[in-house]
């Protein structure tokens, strides 16, 4: 992020005017424009006589489902109080650079919305925000240093690229103390007579000491059907809604088949651990997460059931990546994935085998261009109760159980 616009005292953004103030404060105005041309193999476009079908597809497309980045702008404001505290808030908002239209579901601040107090004992924001899975671990995946949203986890299982933000969130974050900070996050469900119903709760830790990074963390989310994928405006708030993806028609195709035949879970539970290792100008990174989709069946108060799930389906996500930042300027990238679903009631399992490539060259500061292709294969029973099919995150489900993407797209920062 770049200040655009620096306030304080009395001061104005665009023709917003502030009313004077006594306390030394900033704001800063930032943002980020992604956009690029996707090639996407065996794209389904619906089912004949039952059976999927498909073909080549190619689109100019945000970076929030098939780049690097999410298109978004926002804002960034702190207000000296004295002894050291802060009030501190933030309002991010994503968009679709293809036309303009509202990103996360049509939330007008669906990125970030948080206000809070910072002081030497840590900061404490309230409001929706980011869970310390995406935080403290996903950072270190190849997804968010180069790799992009096409190259998250099997239609990112693990949120390792913060798909899903968390409302109603007050969450702390500690002072770092020699390389080493912690953290809690809890999400009120805020439905009356049951305080547990839609709950989300999150705690994780990160250290970084000279060339050496670590996270770990943990979520729980009850009824995520509602609570986690259905924190959206877009999303459904009935138990017959099925926000974990869809099973696809004749005239639709599926989202999210490696888990969205889960949505009847009761509870979401991620726990997840990663490093990073720097050598001169390569980075050695690897990360680990076990995602599972517990108490199955719940219809009542979780989600839909199609095809009469019971007990726990387990993910186990594990992934190794290598940066080589070959000059200030230019940037190559590997990484492979490898994503395996137990199943839930001893149904077969499924496998997805992802390899990753990815440049990025810096025509200055803040402007770049870059490569990103992802290869996906699936084997197996997916969710939907079907031979499983490639799921690359952001993009169409592909037709059969193997697909190819490709991306081309230039990044501007302000």
């Amino acid at each position: 992020m770049r200040p655009a616009i620096l306030m304080g005292g009395a001061c104005a953004v665009f023709a917003f005017a502030c009313t004077p103030a006594f306390a030394q404060g900033t704001v800063t105005l930032y943002g980020l424009l992604d956009a690029g041309v996707n090639y996407l193999s065996n794209a389904q476009t619906g089912r004949h006589d039952g059976k999927l079908e498909g073909g080549s597809k190619y689109s100019l497309e945000d970076g929030s489902t098939g780049g690097q980045n999410g298109s978004r702008w926002g804002l960034l404001g702190t207000e000296e109080l004295g002894g050291g505290w802060r009030a501190v808030f933030r309002l991010e908002g994503g968009f679709t650079i293809n036309n303009g239209a509202l990103g996360q579901g049509g939330a007008e601040m669906g990125r970030q919305a948080y206000v809070g107090l910072a002081s030497p004992y840590g900061t404490v924001t309230a409001g929706r925000q980011y869970d310390f899975i995406a935080t403290r671990v996903g950072t270190l995946a190849a997804s968010t240093q180069w790799a992009g949203y096409i190259s998250g986890h099997a239609s990112d299982v693990d949120n390792f690229l913060h798909t899903r933000r968390i409302n109603n969130a007050v969450k702390y974050t500690s002072p770092d103390y020699r390389g080493l900070s912690l953290g809690a996050m809890y999400s009120f469900g805020g439905v009356a007579g049951s305080v547990g119903h839609q709950q989300i709760w999150s705690a994780g830790l990160g250290y970084a000491n000279g060339p050496f990074t670590f996270g770990a963390a943990y979520l729980n989310a009850r009824n995520p059907n509602l609570s986690f994928y259905g924190s959206n405006p877009s999303a459904g708030t009935s138990v017959a809604s099925m926000n974990t993806g869809s099973v696809g028609s004749a005239t639709s195709p599926e989202s999210n088949p490696a888990y969205a035949g889960y949505a009847s879970a009761s509870t979401l539970q991620i726990a997840a651990a990663g490093g990073a290792w720097r050598l001169g100008p390569v980075t050695l990174g690897a990360t680990y997460s076990n995602v599972q989709f517990r108490g199955l069946g719940d219809t009542a108060t979780s989600g839909p059931n199609p095809f009469g799930y019971s007990g726990t389906a387990t993910f186990n996500v594990g992934e190794l990546n290598i940066r080589w930042q070959l000059s200030p300027a230019f940037l190559l990238g590997t990484a492979y994935s490898y994503v395996h679903n137990g199943g839930a009631d001893g149904r077969d399992s499924a496998i997805y085998r992802q390899g990753s490539l990815g440049a990025d060259y810096l025509l200055s500061k803040r402007t770049d261009v870059y490569s990103i292709v992802v290869y996906q294969h699936a084997s197996g029973t997916d969710s939907l109760n079907q031979s499983a099919v490639a799921s690359i995150s952001g993009q169409t489900a592909s037709a059969n159980n193997h697909q190819l993407a490709v991306r081309f797209g230039l990044r501007h920062r302000f």
